[in-house]
């Protein structure tokens, strides 16, 4: 399984921001492989991260060709102050049953 961390500092968003981010969404969502996603915010810092999970690298790539995606990347300077992706791969998870997550306690990739 990989995580791909997409963290920001926002600007100001308009309608050509909204849509293009509920369209990137709705794809990553219908790509094989998507796992779910989650949104975090810093509020000391302000900085925002969306971390989506996926089942292999190459659905991840998938949504990372996408022509919203591309085309949002490169207006990203209208919305954003700053940005970094950070792809990892997941090795475990772990923890106690109190916590619902998108990765169930235990997970990891699978062997081979």
């Amino acid at each position: 399984m990989y995580s791909s961390t997409f963290i920001f500092a926002p600007k100001q968003f308009d309608d050509r921001f909204h849509r293009l981010d509920q369209e990137i969404s709705a794809a990553a969502k219908g790509i094989v492989g998507y796992l779910g996603e989650e949104t975090w915010e810093n509020t000391t810092t302000g900085l925002v991260s969306n971390v989506y999970y996926w089942d292999t690298l190459e659905a991840l790539q998938q949504l990372v060709s996408h022509p919203r995606h591309v085309e949002a990347k490169s207006a990203q300077d209208h919305w954003l102050s700053g940005y970094q992706v950070v792809i990892s791969q997941v090795l475990r998870t772990y923890g106690d049953t109190r916590l619902a997550h998108l990765l169930p306690i235990g997970a990891a990739p699978p062997a081979g």
